[in-house]
């Protein structure tokens, strides 16, 4: 770039800076953080065009601020420059039928993997949660918005993508292709594990999930379960609302969640008895692969002591954002609602925490760093640390309950 180039680049930044400043402080002069922020923000441009080693590119530099910037936020906002969001809306115009069935957020800098549905090519190819893409089509994920990724994954059926993963444990990247196809909506996965327990996993919470599910209970009622053990591990995709919609057939007062943040109005989802139609004791499965709508019901169920939540504090991605296109031609994509617990409890920001925490056996672990072998789904088995756990606990319940009970009752007699 020539120094005219550059000085005008210096020149037009330190003037919005200025413009920027001068308004907030007329604004709001008796807080000039951002004010003293937007200083510093200049004082930095001025001396990267002039202390540096070597003539800066100054678009470079301004352009990887603003990344920059939206990255500090939290994993789901992200800046699109320009040219970067002309694309995006092009590829996103387009519609393509085919994908990996890959949850994804960043971590490290990089877009990462939450959640892989089974049977989809992800899952084929033995993509697991917590692997790093470093880069996806030859492209590197670094300051790459989730739905930029997204949509770098999706193609026509067949379509075979070049990936870069970091598995755990190791140092260098390993090559990968994935072939996308046209998903299919996972089934539920129905059991009896011991005696009256019925088992429910869920492996994504797609619309119309919740209807399904209401039906499967109404069938475990007529077969005599009394009891409910609803998996939600590894269950990281979905619709908010149908976590909200699962909620309600368990719920019969209470609030499930609310949404809400600095410019939206709070929105509060609530239970209604009506639409009540598994009154038994449930034990929810959750783990680091419980995201979104799963945590939304976890929440739900733990905060209004509806039932307990077993295994490892869940993912916390329950938030919505927008969209924001900017004079430039470039936009924000933007978290501007977070979904709080009925205890109001930030879940982007804290996760939901189980009432029984269970960490995986040495077996587990083992089983997990072995990258040879295809990563295990949840599973039903009384074998499972876990799904035992939720057992022990529905088992039990009744007979606490009866304790509890006893004591009170043997308390009001001394106190007679």
């Amino acid at each position: 770039m020539s120094p005219l180039g550059k000085k005008i680049i210096l020149g037009i930044s330190v003037l919005v800076v200025a413009y920027a400043a001068t308004g907030y402080m007329l604004g709001r002069s008796s807080d000039d953080k951002a004010y003293r922020a937007l200083t510093v923000y200049s004082e930095v441009l001025e001396h990267i065009q002039r202390d540096y080693v070597d003539d800066p590119n100054m678009h470079a530099v301004t352009n990887g601020s603003l990344h920059g910037l939206l990255d500090s936020l939290d994993p789901q906002s992200a800046y699109l420059s320009p040219l970067e969001y002309k694309d995006f809306k092009e590829k996103s115009a387009s519609n393509p039928p085919a994908e990996t069935g890959l949850a994804l957020t960043r971590r490290f800098g990089y877009i990462g993997v939450i959640g892989v549905l089974p049977d989809g090519p992800g899952a084929k190819i033995g993509l697991r949660i917590g692997d790093i893409l470093e880069k996806i089509a030859g492209f590197t994920t670094g300051q790459m918005a989730i739905d930029q990724a997204q949509l770098l994954l999706k193609g026509n059926p067949g379509t075979t993508v070049q990936l870069s993963v970091i598995r755990r444990g190791k140092a260098e990247p390993q090559e990968m292709n994935i072939t996308l196809a046209k998903l299919t909506a996972p089934k539920l996965v129905e059991d009896r594990v011991s005696g009256d327990v019925a088992y429910l996993r869920v492996p994504e919470f797609t619309p119309g999930v919740s209807k399904q599910i209401r039906e499967t209970l109404v069938q475990f009622q007529k077969s005599g379960a009394k009891k409910l053990i609803l998996d939600l591990r590894d269950s990281s995709l979905g619709d908010d609302q149908e976590g909200i919609l699962t909620a309600q057939l368990f719920l019969s007062s209470g609030t499930i969640a609310t949404l809400k943040g600095q410019t939206v109005t709070p929105v509060v989802s609530a239970a209604d008895a009506t639409k009540v139609v598994w009154t038994e004791p449930v034990a929810l499965l959750i783990g680091n692969g419980t995201a979104g709508p799963a945590e939304i019901l976890a929440a739900a169920i733990a905060d209004n002591k509806r039932g307990s939540t077993v295994g490892e504090r869940t993912y916390g991605t329950a938030s919505q954002q927008k969209l924001i296109e900017m004079d430039d031609g470039s936009a924000l994509i933007l978290t501007v609602a977070n979904y709080f617990t009925p205890g109001n409890k930030d879940i982007p920001a804290e996760g939901v925490p189980p009432t029984a925490e269970v960490h995986p056996s040495i077996d587990d672990l083992l089983a997990q760093a072995d990258l040879t072998q295809p990563a295990a789904l949840p599973s039903s088995s009384p074998e499972d640390p876990v799904v035992k756990k939720a057992i022990e606990l529905l088992q039990g319940a009744p007979a606490a309950e009866k304790k509890a009970a006893k004591l009170l009752h043997g308390w009001q007699q001394l106190a007679a």
